[in-house]
């Protein structure tokens, strides 16, 4: 059983870019955008990009793994807002990453694999943002 609902995978499969938000050896963050792979096997999303490993957002992750990924988009009709939030640890891996995104041809190896472990969503739902019927799911993955 996925901790994404079928709503939520829907729309990770139907998306390729998102944001990610790493912390710096300053504390402060930094965000990007970044392609993504919701991976059904490992139910995480795989998060790469060309020179992956040599970026700020790699090198944040190696001191911490603490990270969170947006991603969200602006349907026009009607409009409505959609939104993922997902929070959780990075995997660091050196290999695989080239399988992210196939339509760059120099994809680097280096990826994240993020494990959710909070997850905030809306506009998921058929109606989206309105506001008989919006709905903001929050909620932990983290066994208790």
């Amino acid at each position: 059983m996925s901790v994404f609902t079928p709503a939520e995978i829907k729309y990770l499969r139907s998306q390729t870019l998102g944001r990610i938000a790493t912390v710096g050896k300053d504390d402060q963050p930094h965000v990007t955008p970044v392609t993504f792979h919701f991976n059904d096997e490992e139910d995480a999303i795989d998060v790469g990009g060309i020179t992956f490993g040599d970026t700020k957002k790699w090198r944040d992750a190696i001191r911490n793994q603490r990270v969170t990924l947006l991603i969200d988009d602006v349907l026009t009709d009607p409009r409505r807002a959609r939104a993922l939030e997902i929070r959780g640890v990075a995997e660091l891996h050196e290999t695989g990453g080239e399988s992210i995104n196939p339509r760059f041809p120099k994809f680097d190896p280096h990826f994240f694999r993020v494990r959710p472990q909070r997850i905030v969503s809306w506009g998921m739902e058929d109606g989206g943002t309105d506001p008989r019927s919006f709905q903001v799911s929050s909620r932990s993955t983290r066994s208790a």
